[in-house]
């Protein structure tokens, strides 16, 4: 028979230890609540998977003080989720002014002048959160926005609890049904409230004036820009890159597949960052194969600016060795479809991100003059963007195998030649290489460090201290991985750090990981017609398309 006991305490222990709840309290913020229905007879009862019913006694825990376990690692989650939560401040103050208690207790104006303070703050936080990375003053002082951003989620909550006990107890109170709940008095309750909501807003509002520094208002989310992303070509030694001849020989196949049926063919690359997309698609690029099958050959960096006339700008620069000159769209899309109309040509779009599927269409019919056999080659980071431009099958990068990695980091951590005088060497860079998930950008910036550590006792400090801060040292990896969650929208982002909580290699269940989130109030109801279920289905798979989950399992029926 389940431990319901011992079940609150696990949920409750997800609260710091300076707040104190009630029992249905536990049950609403942290999920217990899917397991009945709050509007059933009190005590409520609860069937569990062995058949017991099971009486609930809400004095049981009533106003008890739990112990702190894991809270500090949910709010220490990634950076970008403090957009979410003062959304669901704002959600949340937005309700309860609306509601009858609020004008009962008089903290109606309070919690409005609340909302309306948070609004402000959250109108700066997307900017504050794309320039911590390089500015101290604003870390230090998001982290004290943060504490007090999630106070003030916690006050809410506890006046938003109070409010539902008493509609639960008005609604039985006819039914003459037993309840265990302390029952304070409400004008009272109602002052004491309403001085905590205004010490929050002024605690808020201090915190917000204190600011030293100049922040953008975003008033609408946007992706997160990265000015010092990297331009990309089309050369590549081939000799230095390791374990990706087969994904060339695939790519290059389907590109020459005779019995494509489009006069363009539009063949994705796909993998999170760091894989080697941009690589992979450098080789096919310069194949022999393709160099006099294709012309012209066309390299195009689009980065997050899907900009259609600075695309086209930039396709006829390529194929004509000078920058066009200040033209108007029409001009720009007749000069280039003189250049590639009726011709074989081959585009390779690298690094898009673009997920509007009409942006992409009215690029694509500006390149459908191209005679038959012509293909397009994208690389992107997103399913959902290979998806809407694809019209063959997508191609999934995977990482490096055991042996290709073990084979790439020994050429960037050893001269060229040099013998290996210790197997220790292979079986510690093993073990170093179980942190990098075949990731060639991860392996390489490893090897570039250890390059100049030549003892096996270096090479084991190395594994046990230096790789624990190899974001400090190898500063192209995080900000290249870092940079498909920068992309992520607010409630993408905390459902994604909420995934920390998981040990490594831990199998997690798509419905469990659902039903936490719920639990956390990540979910929010933008259609009131659906259920948090489907929307958490509809983020799981959004996480998905974007690439964060890895070695999805499916059944027969093709189920997550």
């Amino acid at each position: 028979m389940a431990n319901w006991g011992t079940m609150l305490v696990f949920f409750g222990s997800l609260y710091p230890t300076t707040t104190r709840f009630t029992f249905i309290e536990a049950l609403k913020k942290y999920g217990l609540c899917l397991l009945f229905h709050l509007n059933s007879p009190f005590p409520p009862t609860v069937t569990d998977c062995s058949g017991f019913t099971l009486t609930l006694q809400f004095s049981v825990l009533t106003k008890t003080q739990l112990a702190f376990i894991q809270f500090s690692l949910i709010e220490e989650m990634a950076e970008g989720a403090l957009s979410g939560v003062a959304k669901g401040i704002i959600g949340i103050a937005g309700k309860l002014a609306l509601s009858e208690v609020a004008l009962i207790w008089g903290v109606k104006d309070e919690i409005n002048k609340l909302k309306e303070t948070v609004s402000t703050i959250k109108a700066v936080l997307m900017g504050a959160e794309a320039k911590q990375h390089n500015s101290e003053a604003i870390k230090v002082w998001l982290q004290r926005l943060k504490d007090a951003m999630f106070d003030a989620d916690d006050l809410l909550d506890e006046i938003s609890t109070e409010a539902l006990q008493r509609e639960v107890m008005t609604r039985d109170k006819a039914k003459k049904v037993r309840i265990l709940f302390s029952k304070p008095n409400q004008p009272a309750y109602g002052i004491r409230m309403g001085h905590k909501v205004k010490e929050m807003r002024e605690r808020l509002v201090a915190i917000a004036a204190d600011r030293q520094f100049h922040l953008d208002e975003r008033r609408e989310e946007i992706q997160v820009r990265n000015e010092s992303r990297r331009q990309t070509h089309s050369f590549v030694s081939a000799e230095n890159v390791i374990g990706r001849e087969e994904d060339k020989k695939a790519i290059i196949g389907s590109l020459l597949d005779p019995n494509v049926k489009e006069n363009v063919s539009v063949l994705p690359i796909v993998g999170i960052g760091g894989l080697g997309k941009t690589t992979v698609a450098q080789l096919v690029f310069n194949d022999k194969e393709l160099r006099d099958h294709f012309e012209p050959k066309v390299w195009v960096c689009v980065s997050e600016n899907f900009d259609v006339k600075i695309i086209v700008e930039k396709i006829l620069e390529c194929i004509k060795n000078e920058k066009p000159k200040d033209l108007e769209m029409n001009t720009l899309v007749n000069n280039l479809q003189k250049e590639i109309n009726g011709k074989r040509y081959l585009l390779v779009l690298d690094d898009v991100w673009n997920e509007n599927r009409e942006k992409w269409l009215s690029l694509k019919d500006i390149l459908t003059g191209g005679a038959r056999g012509s293909g397009i080659l994208l690389t992107t980071r997103i399913k959902k963007v290979a998806e809407i431009t694809k019209s063959m099958q997508l191609h999934l990068l995977r990482g490096l195998d055991d042996q290709q990695s073990w084979s790439l980091l020994k050429k960037m951590a050893f001269k060229e030649g040099e013998e290996l005088k210790n197997a220790s060497f292979e079986k510690i860079g093993n073990e170093i290489l179980k942190k990098c998930g075949g990731i060639p950008l991860a392996i390489r910036a490893i090897g570039g460090l250890l390059y100049l550590r030549k003892s096996v006792r270096e090479w084991q400090l190395f594994k046990d201290n230096d790789l624990l801060n190899i974001s400090e040292e190898a500063n192209d990896i995080l900000p290249t991985l870092k940079l498909s969650y920068d992309h992520l929208p607010s409630h993408l982002k905390q459902c994604f750090a909420f995934c920390s909580i998981f040990p490594k290699d831990c199998k997690i269940e798509k419905v469990s990981l659902i039903y936490m989130w719920m639990a956390q109030g990540f979910i929010k109801l933008y259609n009131e017609k659906k259920c948090p279920q489907d929307v958490g289905n509809e983020y799981f798979m959004d996480l998905l398309w974007r690439s964060f989950f890895q070695e999805v399992e499916k059944d027969e029926l093709g189920n997550i």
